[in-house]
This record gives C-alpha cells, structure tokens and sequence, in this order.
C-alpha cells in the first residue's frame, strides 16, 4: 500500500536504476536529479557502510548522466548520531568510540576522494544543532581540502536556526582568507517542533528562530550574501517558496550574473512544487530535484515526514491544490 502510494509520489524508486526513468522524465524538461538514498535511523556498522556503497554508487551514476549535478548524503547514514553528539560537545570518546568515530571519518574521506576523481559534486546534508558542530567540523575540512578551484564540498545552512546567517558569513570570511570556495545549501529547516521541544525539556534557549518571518529575513538575507559574493561562494538554493526563487532571479539580474550561472542551482524535493521546478528551468535557472531512494520500509521515516507536511491546507499540497483549482476555473472562463 505504501509504494502504491506515497513512495510513488515521493520516491524515485527502491535503487539507483529504478529512478532512471523518473530521472528521464524529469529532464524532458530541463530539470535535473539528485539521487537522495534516504535510509535513516541505522545503528550498525553494516548499515553504515551499506550506505558508503549506496552513495559511491550515486556519484558513478551522477558521472556517467548529464542530469545528475550532485551526490549527497546523510552525516548519520555513514555514522552514529551519539557519536556525532559527543564530538559535537568535545566530549572524551572511549577506545571503542574513537575508533568508530575514525570509521566514520574515513567513510567521509572515502566520499569526497571518490567525489573528487570523478570531479562530481556532493552535498552534505543538514542535522540537528546538537550534532551539527560535528557536521560542521568535517565538511570544512573537506572543504578546504578540495574546494580550491571550484566548490565540489557543499555543507547546508538551516536558516530557521538564528546562528545560521551569522556562521555563513564566518565561513565566507575565513574562506576568503583561506582561499577556498565556500559551497552552501540554503534551506529553511526540517526540525522544529523537534528542535523546541529538546530545548525546552532540557533547559536551554530554543536554537529556532522566534516566528517565520524572522525565517525568512535571514534566508532572503544569504541569498543576498551569496550573490554578492559569489566569487567565492556556490550555491544550491532549497526551497518550495516562489518568492524565494523571484528573489534569486532578480539578484542576479541586478548582479549581470546569467541565470544559468553554474554556480547557482535551485532544488526542490520530488514530488513537491513542480510548478516551481518547471518555470524555473524554464527561464534558464539551473533546477535540480531531490529524488530519494531506497527500500520501502527504510525510506518510511522520509515519507512520514513528508505526510505530516502536507497534511494542513496551509502544507505545500494545500497550495497547490489551491493552484490547480484555480487553473481549471481559468480554463473554464476561456471556454
């Protein structure tokens, strides 16, 4: 039931060559993939490095297809979120965990070299603020590593967090004086409710903005960041926010920078905001999905997520409900 269902609606399929199709679809019109293997809450070893294999796939595909721009994956797909936490908070690791702290590490390592050979680039995607210190650590040295002439290493910026805009412009800075290319995936943020009730059982000041609008001000305030200093800086800009997306065009056009600037990607997920997706690579842009993968019952807490989006007529479905009503009385009138 659940295949028939939602994982249609929001899944490429259950592995890399069963979302070609989904991926030949989505470049009829000029809109590219992200292969997304989107297995979550794993504690093994194994499963760690059946995801490594999974994503080393991924960037071979992405290599070998045009429309494939970007690998990415999941910092607690290849490793422990406990490890990721006592890292975060510079907590004393005991030999069995310095060990698998070094195996996740190196599973890291083994990503970005393969990445790096095939001149393929990855995204490293977004955790919660009490294991995204750890995150934070690894991708910037990675980053330095091998962003040198090009961003190839692309960390991601949860704008709902308050600290986030004023991170992004630490990280410009030192990669101005450090000479390396600042790669950023811009979102608004997949934790909130989670994010609040942590910091409210635990004591501590909420790590989210206080209201949406203030959401918004600091991403509309990194797009303007990014742009104007795109030299140094590429970007995937995540968003279902139309205006978001008008913000990006006119930012460019008032910088005499092409809309099809390589450095400039917009993205949504599958399955979501196609109307958005389409326009846009319509006009130039460079537009990717997100398309996630994976067996059907690891990929579940992907597709919870995504049910519990889209359930309000306030969710992404309501609007576009909304859209496609209003689409049908315009053609009505014409008749």
């Amino acid at each position: 039931m659940v295949k028939a269902t939602v994982f249609r609606q929001f899944c490429g399929g259950e592995t890399v060559i069963e979302c070609e199709p989904q991926i030949q679809r989505l470049a009829q019109g000029n809109v590219h993939a992200i292969l997304d293997y989107s297995v979550e809450g794993k504690a093994q070893e194994t499963d760690f490095n059946r995801t490594l294999d999974v994503t080393l796939q991924t960037l071979e595909f992405a290599k070998s297809h045009n429309y494939v721009p970007f690998g990415v994956f999941k910092p607690t797909g290849i490793g422990s979120i406990d490890l990721y936490e006592k890292v975060s908070l510079n907590q004393e690791l005991s030999d069995t965990e310095q060990s698998a702290w070094e195996a996740t590490v190196s599973r890291w390592e083994t990503i970005f070299k393969k990445a790096n050979t095939l001149q393929v680039r990855v995204m490293v995607d977004s955790e919660e603020s009490w294991i995204q210190p750890a995150v934070d650590q690894l991708t910037l040295r990675f980053m330095r590593a091998y962003n040198t002439t090009s961003a190839l290493v692309y960390n991601t910026a949860q704008l709902y967090r308050h600290d986030r805009l004023k991170h992004m412009e630490s990280i410009l800075e030192l990669a101005k004086r450090e000479g390396f290319k600042y790669g950023v995936k811009i979102v608004r943020g997949a934790y909130m409710e989670k994010e609040r009730a942590r910091a409210q059982s635990m004591g501590y000041p909420s790590p989210i903005q206080p209201n949406k609008a203030a959401s918004d001000r600091d991403y509309n305030a990194a797009i303007d960041l990014i742009i104007a200093n795109i030299d140094h800086m590429a970007v995937v800009v995540g968003t279902h926010n139309q205006e978001s997306i008008s913000r990006v065009c006119y930012s460019l056009e008032q910088a005499n920078i092409p809309l099809s600037d390589d450095r400039i990607h917009v993205a949504q997920l599958f399955g979501m905001s196609d109307h958005i997706s389409f326009n846009a690579a319509a006009s130039g842009m460079n537009v990717a999905k997100y398309l996630p993968f994976g067996p059907v019952k690891d990929v579940l807490p992907y597709l919870f997520r995504r049910a519990e989006e889209n359930t309000s007529v306030e969710g992404q479905t309501g609007r576009e409900l909304s859209l496609i009503q209003q689409e049908i009385t315009r053609r009505k009138f014409l008749k």
